[in-house]
């Protein structure tokens, strides 16, 4: 692709970037409470807006998205961008109608929250079935292929070895401080992010000769070698819009509009790895406040991403926009295309000596700030939704020691799965993630729509079930069917079934929605109500409500929480024995190990540590209250409606024809 490579002064500022993340990480250790559920997987939702923002917006913003975004925007132009102004709306949603139910309902999982909205176990652990497995083979795979774009060009390492030691790396931070140690390197990783590409894209547009020269350019960006009689490598006509024809095949504007949005309500909404950071604010002020704020900051995506991959088609055109076979072969060792090295090429090529390093450490830490949010957010499901129906009687530590465990197994099968990301298919790759999305998420994400806002629903005769597998049976078919027949290359006949061929993804997307949530009613309807206190604080309606609920003490942290009150004797003697003995033991290899083990992980059992616990959990009940100052709500509603007009403009800006421009 390049021969540009890192100099001694690069590698120096990807070292001190590595010193960084791991000296935040032990910040981290010793600054939160590790040993409990809450603390380890919430942070003992002690934390305020601003990491909880710049936390949900670095997990979101993968490699997968520098890569893909700025391959997309290289390929198709500007239309890619819709999609993070659309999640900025749908992170409202979030932090003003999902949230606060799931802060009442004191869950520390979604799926969790379903098994308190419904009973039973069954929905509950299919979510978070389903989660891990989409976890494992589309998120992690997906950013380890596109953050070995960039290290292999970059650095030139092995493939193993560099994404083993990213991965070690990361298993470090997530297994040794929980959500708290993620948040605080998330919010590093945010200003390295926002640094870099900053410079990146300011460097790119001084190149190009400023936005109204890239509009022109653009449409001239024509690779030399072409196929015959085809139109393959031709900017679109639509290039510069937004959001397109109610038919484009790539963008169209009603498809986007009714159909994307159900995947985002999915991701933004019910994803346990978004929601988990916004259920660890110290309050619903806070965790409105960070949705804001990452609302704010998804913009910058646009300007900094997309807009210099359309540039780096401009600059680097017979490489970026290859056609042939032979010619992508040639400059990316993929014949299906090289649109995805377009951010590579803009940060090799135009970035100085040392700022090459600053943007090594963006890439890395986009890579590594997703992958410590997917490795606790899966430990997290793993250990409060699975391993529970397995150890009934589990204890805390139990349950921490198991969290961390399933971390390093995380780790394995990702290193394990690395023959099939070298093997991924090199088209526009943050289209191929929105397809994969639309085919499964929408059943998903109706029936929390449906669960949140209907108190009629329920799940013990089948509604919310039977809903969410008819909807999920619909989309694994058409996801079986769009990885058996590929899509034609241009110029080829497309002999795709007409599902695929003929229904746009985002309008199967919409489908696939309003037939899980038809299937939801009537089953629910034809069928007996939920029982009565099923619905405390878990419905948008009642999540004001102060009743008690019979399952309340099922909550593993009320559960604690009331072991601590009411100690029987015999534990106190059992505690007081062991003291005795640890006192009187032989300072031995084994116990010297055995202290760091528990420091690291921050087990603490002494009246001290036990008394600490107690104050986190009365802290849980204010948060639970949604309780928030006359100005606090003034302040965070002036906000909102400052966002989603601003949403709106940007949206409708760029969509005007370019005919204007």
């Amino acid at each position: 692709m390049t021969d540009v490579k890192l100099n001694s002064w690069d590698i120096l500022v990807v070292c001190l970037y590595f010193v960084m993340v791991l000296a935040t990480g032990l910040f981290s250790m010793c600054r939160s409470n590790r040993g409990t559920v809450s603390g380890y997987f919430l942070a003992g939702r002690f934390m305020f807006w601003l990491p909880v923002g710049a936390s949900v917006f670095a997990s979101n913003i993968g490699s997968e998205h520098f890569i893909g975004l700025a391959g997309s925007g290289a390929a198709a132009g500007i239309g890619v961008g819709a999609f993070e102004i659309n999640a900025l709306i749908i992170l409202q949603f979030t932090g003003w109608i999902f949230l606060p139910v799931f802060l009442a309902s004191r869950v520390c999982t979604l799926p969790e929250f379903m098994s308190k909205r419904f009973g039973g176990q069954r929905i509950r652990t299919f979510l978070a079935v389903l989660s891990l497995i989409l976890y494992i083979f589309t998120k992690i795979s997906v950013n380890l292929y596109s953050g070995a774009v960039f290290i292999q060009q970059a650095l030139k390492w092995n493939l193993y070895l560099s994404v083993f030691l990213i991965l070690l790396m990361t298993s470090i931070c997530t297994v040794s401080g929980g959500l708290a140690a993620v948040i605080y390197t998330d919010t590093l990783q945010f200003f390295i992010m926002l640094i870099g590409a900053g410079i990146v894209a300011a460097r790119a547009f001084v190149e190009v000769g400023g936005y109204q020269a890239l509009q022109f350019k653009y449409m001239q960006a024509v690779p030399s070698i072409m196929k015959e009689n085809v139109t393959c490598g031709l900017p679109k006509e639509n290039s510069l819009q937004m959001l397109r024809a109610i038919n484009d095949p790539e963008l169209p504007w009603l498809g986007f509009v009714l159909g994307q949005t159900p995947a985002s309500v999915w991701y933004w909404c019910a994803d346990q790895m978004m929601v988990q950071r916004l259920l660890a604010a110290k309050s619903l002020s806070h965790a409105q406040g960070a949705t804001i704020f990452a609302g704010f900051m998804k913009v910058f995506p646009l300007f900094f991403i997309v807009l210099p991959g359309m540039i780096s088609r401009v600059l680097f055109t017979d490489q970026v926009a290859c056609v042939t076979a032979e010619e992508c072969y040639k400059y990316c060792e993929n014949d299906v295309g090289c649109s995805n090295i377009a951010y590579p090429l803009l940060v090799l090529e135009l970035m100085p000596s040392g700022l090459r390093g600053l943007m090594m450490a963006v890439m890395l830490a986009a890579l590594m700030s997703d992958l410590t949010s997917i490795f606790n957010s899966a430990s997290t499901l793993f250990t409060i939704d699975i391993w529970p129906q397995v150890r009934k009687k589990a204890s805390v530590k139990e349950l921490m020691i198991v969290g961390r465990s399933f971390v390093i197994f995380m780790v394995a099968v990702s290193i394990a799965w690395i023959p099939v990301i070298q093997n991924m298919q090199s088209g526009q790759l943050f289209i191929y993630i929105q397809a994969v999305s639309a085919n499964l998420a929408p059943p998903v994400a109706s029936v929390y729509v449906c669960a949140i806002l209907w108190k009629r629903m329920n799940e013990n005769v089948c509604g919310a079930f039977w809903g969410l597998i008819t909807g999920f049976l619909t989309g694994l078919i058409r996801l079986v069917l769009d990885s058996v027949y590929s899509e034609p290359s241009c110029g080829e006949e497309d002999t795709r079934p007409v599902i695929l061929s003929g229904l746009h993804y985002m309008y199967f997307a919409l489908i696939l929605f309003w037939l899980t949530a038809l299937v939801a009613v009537l089953v629910s309807v034809w069928t007996e109500p939920p029982e009565d206190f099923r619905i405390i604080r878990t419905t948008y309606w009642t999540r004001f409500d102060s009743n008690p609920r019979k399952d309340d003490l099922e909550n593993l942290e009320l559960k604690r929480a009331e072991n601590l009150k009411e100690k029987t004797e015999k534990e106190h003697t059992e505690d007081a024995d062991q003291e005795v003995q640890q006192k009187n033991k032989e300072k031995t290899i084994l116990s010297y190990v055995t202290n760091f083990y528990n420091w690291f992980c921050g087990f603490d059992h002494s009246a001290k540590g036990e008394e600490k616990e107690l104050e986190l959990y009365k802290h849980l009940k204010d948060v639970a209250s949604l309780k928030q100052g006359f100005w606090e709500k003034i302040t965070l509603n002036f906000f909102l409606a400052c966002i989603v007009g601003f949403a709106v403009f940007i949206c409708g800006f760029f969509s005007v024809p370019t005919v204007i421009q």
